[in-house]
């Protein structure tokens, strides 16, 4: 059982994924604004010794290590701090209901955010969401359940933080639609025949941002815009029409408004989470921060692009998947997933990925109104599919190469 602690702070948070790049970024934060936030619990999967450094810069009262392995050396560690120390998947869910917490920080990477983020909710807690997945997954569920325990959905994309700023004060009806901007990652411009060939090492040369490797090779694939539709309709409660995508190379415009009168509010900002990350934990309120400011002079010339849908065929697979609701932004999630995570283990190429995941989508089996349950089915599923597809692709080409090998050793003369 957890241990309930007090704190007389402004807002208290529980970080989980702390040392990831949006969790080291969100302490930046925190650091930045000691008399404002205060860290109650910090968690981190197998980084034990980061985790380690974080709590005994931030003393939280409570730590989680997902890796059950290194549990004895961070407990160890942070025994003369007095600092309660956890592992395992129920004490990532526990963690979030803890009295004292106020808000907690979703850093987690994909589908492993899923269940904290409804627990967090259960408890009333309002979510700062850096876990665009538990809403593609779990939109309707997760947008019923926070209406019910009045827990604020406080988005940390950018771009989707671009449009709650810029809808502060305005009428949700009033959206005729928006825009959310795009990089276009590492490979804007690029052909397919480009694609073809493209290696992991130039997918995650990502221009702009400093993120994870998943979230960089979805931004060169376009995956990461399509779940980002997917999730804005869920927390803005558009229909996918009113959803647009506009390729944004300066990374300064992070997404736009428009409202039914043709006016368009566009936010303004550095390449830098630290921003969005500072409104979601300091909201309804504005606070001073520390982080440099955007500078006009170096970034005088703005460009806006349609995406190409034909070389990054993932944001329509997505708008897809969108409009059929159900299990199928699951199905997608999990496709996209588990063949991101072969490709960068050089298994599959580039171009796969998008094909992987439509095979997925087209096989596994739909349901209109699934529960919590379905998806949780749905994602196992899916990814035993898509790696079943690898396996069959492996076994074809070594029996070519095997049968290849055959006719070369017939084709050899005789010697002797």
């Amino acid at each position: 059982m957890l241990h309930n602690f007090t704190n007389q702070y402004l807002k208290n948070i529980a970080l989980l994924g702390s040392t990831g790049s949006i969790g080291r970024q969100a302490l930046e934060v925190v650091k930045a604004n000691p008399q404002q936030f205060t860290v109650i619990a910090l968690t981190a999967h197998n980084n034990a010794q980061k985790l380690i450094e974080q709590a005994i810069e931030f003393r939280p009262h409570a730590v989680v290590i997902g890796c059950r392995d290194s549990y004895n050396l961070v407990k160890s560690a942070l025994q003369p701090f007095d600092i309660s120390v956890y592992t395992g998947n129920d004490a990532l869910n526990d963690i979030v209901e803890l009295e004292q917490i106020d808000t907690v920080l979703l850093a987690l990477v994909g589908f492993a955010g899923l269940k904290p983020a409804i627990n967090a909710i259960k408890a009333g807690k309002d979510l700062a969401l850096a876990n665009k997945e538990s809403l593609v997954v779990a939109g309707e569920i997760i947008s019923k359940l926070s209406k019910e325990k009045g827990a604020s959905l406080l988005p940390i994309d950018s771009e989707h933080s671009a449009i709650f700023q810029c809808l502060v004060g305005e009428q949700i009806n009033s959206i005729e639609k928006i825009y959310l901007t795009a990089s276009g990652g590492p490979f804007f411009g690029k052909s397919i025949e480009f694609l073809k060939n493209v290696t992991v090492s130039q997918a995650l040369q990502h221009p702009r941002w400093k993120m994870g490797k998943k979230i960089t090779i979805d931004s060169a694939s376009l995956m990461n815009k399509g779940l980002e539709v997917i999730e804005a309709s869920w927390l803005f409660d558009l229909e996918p029409h009113q959803i647009d995508v506009l390729i944004h190379p300066e990374s300064v415009v992070h997404s736009m408004v428009q409202f039914v009168d043709g006016n368009i509010k566009a936010q303004f900002g550095p390449t830098d989470m630290r921003y969005p990350i500072h409104f979601a934990l300091s909201y309804p309120n504005r606070i001073s921060s520390p982080f440099p400011r955007l500078d006009f002079d170096k970034n005088s010339n703005l460009t806006f692009f349609k995406p190409d849908k034909k070389s990054f065929r993932n944001l329509d697979l997505a708008y897809h998947a969108l409009l059929e609701g159900g299990n199928m932004p699951c199905i997608l999630n999990a496709a996209n997933e588990a063949s991101v995570e072969l490709f960068l283990n050089n298994k599959i190429s580039f171009l796969q990925i998008s094909d992987i995941i439509e095979q997925s989508i087209a096989k596994i089996d739909y349901i209109r109104q699934p529960g919590l349950e379905d998806l949780i089915h749905t994602d196992k599923l899916t990814r035993s599919f898509v790696n079943s597809i690898f396996m069959s692709n492996l076994n074809k080409t070594n029996t070519f190469k095997n049968n290849h090998l055959m006719i070369r050793k017939r084709k050899e003369p005789k010697t002797g």
